[in-house]
């Protein structure tokens, strides 16, 4: 499958799923922590698995990774991984401290994974008003480990992963704290033929 030529004649498509998922993602954010959160229009589009590893960077730098198993008409997972900085600074804005911390406490852990589900179900959300297809995501399970590590976790956990993954770089923002995870949705490879089909790319 090119996914080159894939990517050219989806880009509309993915666009689509990006507006929506962030628009309702920022929309829920904002009422989680009582302010107005903006999202910068996000970067979609169609990867090998392989090529994730170099999206993440360094496999040595320690992410936090957060985890869903995707089922009903769609099979796979997802992943949506933030590097520390991030997460720090999305903690501070989801409990408004003015004073940065270092690491992350069971606390910001249950927060983090709580940002991970809207995210994940805004975007899957998307994906079902757009293709058609009921959609479900697991509750998140989470863990902050180096990016190799956080890689091999859904192929341990959830069996089998696909070969191809939708990648949804998000970024957004409150005053002057930024923050940006990358979503990676990895469907099974019958599903990912059936979201395609569903999307009209494929017959």
């Amino acid at each position: 499958m090119d996914l080159n030529n894939l990517n050219s004649i989806l880009i509309d498509v993915l666009k689509e799923l990006g507006n929506i998922g962030s628009g309702n993602a920022a929309t829920a954010l904002a009422a989680m922590i009582d302010k107005k959160v903006d999202m910068k229009v996000p970067k979609v589009k169609i990867l090998e698995f392989k090529e994730v590893g170099d999206i993440l960077g360094d496999s040595e730098t320690p992410v936090v990774g957060i985890y869903f198993k995707l089922s009903d008409e769609i099979e796979g997972n997802i992943m949506f991984v933030l590097d520390i900085d991030s997460a720090l600074n999305l903690t501070n804005m989801l409990f408004g401290r003015d004073n940065a911390k270092n690491e992350l406490d069971e606390m910001d852990m249950s927060a983090l994974s709580e940002v991970g589900n809207i995210l994940s179900a805004s975007y899957i959300n998307s994906l079902s008003v757009l293709t058609g297809l009921n959609l479900k995501i697991s509750i998140p399970s989470i863990c902050v480990d180096m990016a190799a590590a956080i890689l091999s976790v859904p192929a341990v956990q959830f069996g089998h992963i696909g070969e191809h993954v939708i990648f949804i770089e998000t970024q957004f923002e409150e005053n002057d704290k930024k923050i940006t995870g990358d979503l990676f949705l990895v469907p099974e490879v019958d599903s990912f033929e059936k979201i395609l089909n569903s999307l009209g790319v494929i017959g």
